[in-house]
């Protein structure tokens, strides 16, 4: 992250100073919402008072009212000589930390999730069978910076049957997909460094790769999918590595066509580009045949050299297990251990266990969970025909969400005031390579019950029946080509 915010880069995100009174105020306001919702990083200086106030076009005794509540409120402190800098109030959490958080409180039927939950006694009924297993392990020393070997074998084996042969060698086991995107980020990626990723894209991994002071060259991903000469020509700009999600793409629920996905290799190969692909969704398939490994699609002695593919528990299963896996070439994964270990040298062995007996009998499960996702994506699409028809959207193929297009840029407003009809909701922009894009955008999980979801979206119409407040447009650089 930088250590200083330019005041034109400041001004980009702010609304303009005279759509509103007292200006301060709502500069204050605005100011300390980018804060919350990490547009603008902790302990980074914010710019000179007389800079802002110029890139503003608004008077510098306004810029120091904004500056003086900002101190007051906790989301800036200021040093003698060294400026003011970006707090958070004691007591608050960044946006991304909320949106995991679940507190007596919040009785708000949730839809910031994509996340499933287990069928009741799944839990239980595998703790029972693993306790045995775990016995074995009482007398070691727990370590495993690969993974369980048994583990690691199970993982190989499932890859091997979905069309792309693997050794236990080349698998690493992780606290996560995530966790593993931030290995690799870590090993083969250095600040400054070029990075290809999707618009929009998942939320955590683009804010990994910010805070790894990555450069983003993104690509667009619209509701026809990915436009392949795009991609390709982002590939000649050599980006050190390229983050994709080309089955049931979070969050558009989009399935990458398997021309396309040969034409991606290739041009990864050509520009020698790590190409790390998210394929934590990609069981999820409900209207079509689950999708072969991206990687398969390589010619042999082709680019599947160069792919990394990551995957794990939350999406299938259960986000609270923390078990993901990572797919590279052997020596790759044995750098990566290396990384793991100044981080946590290992996983929880428990934890493991009970990943390896879930996906022992994932595919008896997987019938159950897809006919009930199946249930709940019909149910959320009936009752948003029936209650919001402006709203548009393609009934995706797999996935857990809709990605909806509300008509006019009101998704930031909408889901504020969701909040007081009892719905959490996250605005299409928080899926953006850059702020203040997607604001006509919603994604909508269906892993809720079906009379939730109806009632949900019931509680969204009632939102916009009830009207939203204005909000003012973004100042941002005009560009002209």
């Amino acid at each position: 992250m930088v250590d200083a915010l330019g005041s034109r880069q400041l001004a980009a995100l702010l609304p303009d100073p005279a759509g509103a009174r007292p200006a301060y105020r709502h500069l204050a306001q605005a100011i300390s919402a980018l804060i919350l919702d990490g547009r603008i990083a902790l302990h980074v200086r914010l710019p000179a008072e007389r800079d802002l106030a110029a890139a503003l076009r608004t008077s510098r005794t306004t810029v120091t009212a904004v500056y003086d509540l900002l101190r007051e409120s906790g989301y800036a402190r200021s040093r003698q000589g060294a400026g003011t800098w970006t707090a958070l109030p004691e007591g608050r959490a960044p946006s991304g930390v909320r949106r995991l958080l679940t507190t007596a409180e919040d009785t708000a039927i949730d839809l910031a999730r994509a996340a499933p939950t287990l069928p009741p006694g799944t839990l239980a009924d595998a703790l029972a069978r693993v306790t045995p297993r775990l016995a074995d392990h009482e007398e070691t020393p727990g370590y495993h910076p690969y993974g369980l070997p048994d583990l690691r074998a199970a993982l190989a084996e499932r890859f091997t049957r979905r069309g792309l042969p693997t050794v236990p060698e080349q698998i690493l086991v992780t606290s996560g997909a995530q966790h593993a995107l931030s290995l690799v980020l870590a090993l083969l990626c250095r600040p400054g460094d070029r990075v290809l990723t999707e618009n929009p894209s998942y939320p955590n991994a683009l804010e990994a790769m910010r805070r790894a002071r990555l450069r983003s060259a993104a690509v667009p991903v619209t509701d026809d999918g990915w436009d392949i000469e795009i991609v390709e020509s982002a590939f000649r700009q050599l980006p050190q590595l390229a983050y994709l999600i080309p089955d049931f793409h979070n969050p558009t629920g989009l399935l990458m066509p398997e021309g396309e996905r040969v034409r991606v290799l290739r041009a990864a190969r050509r520009s020698g580009t790590w190409l790390v692909v998210d394929e934590t969704l990609a069981e999820l398939a409900l209207d079509v045949p689950a999708p072969a490994p991206l990687a398969a699609h390589a010619a042999p002695g082709g680019a599947g050299g160069q792919v990394i593919t990551i995957g794990s528990m939350s999406k299938t299963h259960w986000a609270g297990l923390r078990v993901g896996w990572l797919r590279a070439p052997a020596r790759l994964v044995t750098e990566l251990a290396g990384q793991r270990v100044a981080t946590d040298m290992g996983g929880s062995v428990l934890d493991q266990l009970l990943a390896l007996d879930l996906l022992d009998r994932a595919d008896a499960m997987q019938a159950d969970r897809l006919e009930r996702l199946r249930g709940r994506r019909n149910a959320l699409a009936a009752a948003l025909t029936e209650q919001l028809p402006r709203w548009t959207w393609r009934l995706p193929p797999g996935g857990l969400s809709f990605w909806v297009d509300l008509g006019e840029p009101v998704a930031a407003a909408l889901a504020k005031r969701a909040l007081d009809h009892g719905v959490r909701i996250e605005g299409g922009g928080h899926f953006a390579t850059e702020p203040g894009v997607f604001e006509q955008r919603l994604r909508i999980p269906y892993t809720l019950p079906a009379d939730t979801l109806r009632e949900a979206v019931c509680r969204l119409a009632a939102t916009l029946a009830a009207g939203l407040p204005r909000v003012a447009t973004a100042r941002r650089p005009h560009w002209v080509a």
